[in-house]
């Protein structure tokens, strides 16, 4: 007799659970893909502006962020290197990538987001896994040495192994309501408090809501007595505060320290890729040339007015004619500027949940909980994110391989334990 398939359901089609589903159908398990919503992987058709940033070009592994061992982080990434990934999505989904080397980032070469999900749910029911939409699961249990999924309106299902993948709290209106982080905690797993990360920064002072619109680079540096963090690339200005990608990419150290109550961080700016000594030389007496003239050939007119005025220069002055205590707090201003932030935009505009379930909680090879076998945890829900660029992507697709093989390819049940 034939023994029967091992069943796996995976919760959560996003991107680390569709990938999951193509790994643990892959592996030869009767797989079933359950999501909440009517079509599965918004998050995936609203990121990189609608174009999906696939993947980063190049790989820098310092760069994610986990308050779990740097060790574990590193040996799930390093388990499925970029160059796989990206031949997997260019071989095996069929969607071939684009360069944008000024950005380091990959995109399809269609610049369609929905080719990037439409892609990956084929290819999970081309390898043999079900999708079942507008399935809202409640809870799942371990029974007598499996797992029972209970859904709002059907009967419960059984499995020999679940894979949680529902993700996280950010872009709730996505789908994300953190049902995963919810059942993890409740099944007994060690979390770290989560907070919205690469969200945008929000100033109600708004002492430069007058620049809603202007986008330059800079590089920002926010920093409280815990920690830090800095970033160089582009920089918006909105009617609420700061947005780009310098600005997500250093936001969880202001949201966290507003969170925890303790010393407030600091958020300082660099205007331009000028330091000290440049902007020293630049701001030199040069004939009748005047302050305004120096500072706004390297950056845009409006915004050199306002650091000139926050100085307390007047910008029509002749370089001549300026002080050298102005000139010192002139520069001070544009390589070292304070910038006044009270809070941010929360998970209703995060890119990702920072925090989550500790590393330390699952097996780094498979992803299956330490403290509940049979139990599969990836994506959003683990305690890991990195910056803007598809690194996020990149830790969706790895650990949703991971959960998915592993699943996969358990022991299988008993003959007549088939209940999907």
């Amino acid at each position: 007799m034939t023994p029967a398939r091992r069943v796996v359901v995976v919760v959560g089609a996003g991107a680390a659970g569709t990938m999951a589903a193509i790994f643990a159908a892959a592996a030869g398990a009767e797989t079933l893909l359950l999501e909440r919503t009517k079509d599965g992987g918004r998050k995936i058709l609203i990121s990189g502006g609608g174009r999906c940033n696939v993947l980063p070009l190049e790989l820098d592994e310092a760069r994610f962020i986990s308050d779990s061992s740097p060790h574990t982080m590193k040996r799930i990434v390093r388990a499925w290197p970029l160059p796989e990934q990206r031949r997997f999505f260019e071989e095996e989904v069929g969607i071939p990538l684009s360069e944008e080397v000024d950005s380091l980032k990959l995109f399809p070469a269609s610049h369609k987001a929905r080719d990037v999900r439409d892609g990956l749910l084929a290819l999970a029911a081309r390898r043999g896994a079900r999708l079942r939409m507008e399935s809202r699961v409640t809870d799942v249990e371990p029974v007598d040495g499996r797992w029972r999924v209970d859904l709002a309106d059907a009967d419960p299902l059984f499995a020999d192994a679940v894979i949680l993948a529902a993700g996280g709290l950010s872009v709730p209106n996505t789908g994300s309501e953190g049902l995963g982080l919810t059942i993890a905690r409740r099944l007994g797993h060690v979390m770290h408090p989560t907070y919205a990360a690469l969200t945008p920064i929000t100033d109600d002072a708004g002492a430069f809501a007058s620049l809603s619109g202007i986008s330059l680079t800079v590089t920002l540096t926010a920093r409280d007595a815990e920690r830090s963090a800095a970033h160089t690339g582009g920089f918006l200005f909105t009617h609420h505060g700061y947005s780009g990608p310098a600005a997500l990419n250093v936001s969880h150290v202001l949201v966290r320290s507003r969170a925890e109550g303790g010393s407030r961080a600091r958020l300082t700016v660099r205007w331009s890729a000028l330091g000290d000594k440049e902007w020293e030389a630049l701001l030199r007496p040069q004939g009748a040339r005047t302050v305004i003239a120096a500072v706004r050939a390297e950056l845009p007119e409006r915004l050199a007015t306002l650091l000139i005025s926050m100085g307390g220069v007047d910008p029509t002055r002749s370089l001549a004619e300026l002080r050298r205590e102005e000139r010192l707090r002139l520069i001070e201003i544009l390589v070292r500027g304070e910038l006044p932030w009270s809070g941010d935009e929360g998970y209703k505009k995060a890119e990702v949940t920072g925090g989550g379930v500790s590393l330390g909680e699952i097996d780094s090879r498979t992803m299956e909980s330490r403290r509940q076998p049979g139990l599969f945890l990836c994506g959003e829900m683990l305690d890991a994110f990195g910056p803007i660029g598809g690194y996020n992507f990149l830790w969706a697709w790895a650990t949703g391989r991971a959960a998915g093989t592993a699943a996969g390819t358990g022991t299988p049940p008993a003959p007549g334990q088939r209940t999907l």
